[in-house]
């Protein structure tokens, strides 16, 4: 993982490099440091102050002396805030009903084939539902990437209700004893009423229809656009349920640091990172992993 992610660590771990060779002392200069180092990595200000504020507490409770010991504490105070315990995971239950929403351009279809790759190399089943009637090349795309996988995928008209295709969708599932069903939602943030009206009524379908299915709503995120995706994650956050995030285009981004800030601030699981364009390249997001990719650069 280090690797894919060297574009934006290699700056990051640079940079406090920098300062701690500089100052080898923890005093409060070197913690002013780290924060404009923090907050120019577009780790965000409150994140920053959060990390910034524990390490104060960490220099007087531990007896912090070094730089060294001053750069362990900072990867454990990282590696606390990204890790959310089991809520990390994806539910391994089946039946499970993945609902995938985002803005358009955040590369959610793409991110859908290859959960739909994940699992199939799990040996389960998997069948996709094109919700999002707003826009007939979401259909399209996905039904191009269902014949590449030999996945199907439920699709109505465009313009049709999303409901009535999640309805079909969730019968021809339970027909076939399907797994894993992923489900492709319109992200339109600039109607907020019709969004929430829509899906709460795809919840309610999926409710009524499949209720002893385990549930997943995962928000796809693109780390490129840095702050904006926190502001994206709030927005969606006030009208759907969200399980966790999958955030993509991570590879070689100088806004990596969003990981963090939307961890700590929205207290989201990161359970997924795309790192490049193969079908192979969305990881498993390891907390400890990524930390230690800060550091290492």
């Amino acid at each position: 993982m280090a690797e894919k992610k060297r574009g934006f660590f290699g700056r990051l771990a640079q940079k406090i490099e920098d300062v701690l060779t500089f100052r080898t002392t923890p005093d409060e200069e070197t913690i002013d440091e780290l924060e404009d180092v923090l907050i120019s990595s577009d780790i965000g200000m409150q994140t920053t102050m959060n990390i910034t504020d524990e390490l104060r507490a960490r220099i007087r409770s531990d007896y912090l002396n070094t730089s060294s010991e001053l750069r362990d504490a900072l990867k454990e105070i990282i590696t606390g805030m990204l890790d959310k315990k089991e809520r990390l995971a994806l539910s391994r239950e089946t039946p499970l009903i993945i609902l995938m929403i985002g803005v358009n351009g955040v590369g959610k279809t793409t991110t859908i084939a290859k959960l739909a790759r994940r699992f199939q190399k799990e040996r389960k089943s998997v069948l996709l539902i094109a919700a999002d009637t707003f826009r007939a090349a979401a259909s399209e795309q996905l039904s191009v990437w269902g014949e590449r996988l030999g996945v199907p995928v439920i699709k109505h008209k465009e313009g049709a209700d999303p409901s009535a295709v999640i309805f079909d969708g969730l019968a021809a599932a339970k027909s076939r004893n399907t797994d894993v069903i992923i489900c492709d939602t319109a992200g339109r943030l600039h109607n907020k009423s019709n969004l929430m009206n829509e899906l709460a009524k795809m919840n309610k379908v999926i409710s009524r229809e499949y209720p002893d299915a385990a549930r997943e709503t995962l928000l796809v995120l693109d780390a490129t656009t840095g702050k904006n995706a926190v502001s994206q994650a709030k927005e969606f956050g006030s009208v759907a349920d969200l399980s966790g995030i999958i955030l993509t285009k991570l590879d070689g981004t100088a806004k990596g640091g969003i990981v963090i800030t939307l961890a700590d601030e929205l207290d989201l699981p990161v359970k997924f990172i795309g790192v490049g364009e193969g079908m192979d390249d969305l990881r498993v997001f390891d907390p400890k992993d990524f930390a230690e990719s800060i550091f290492e650069g």
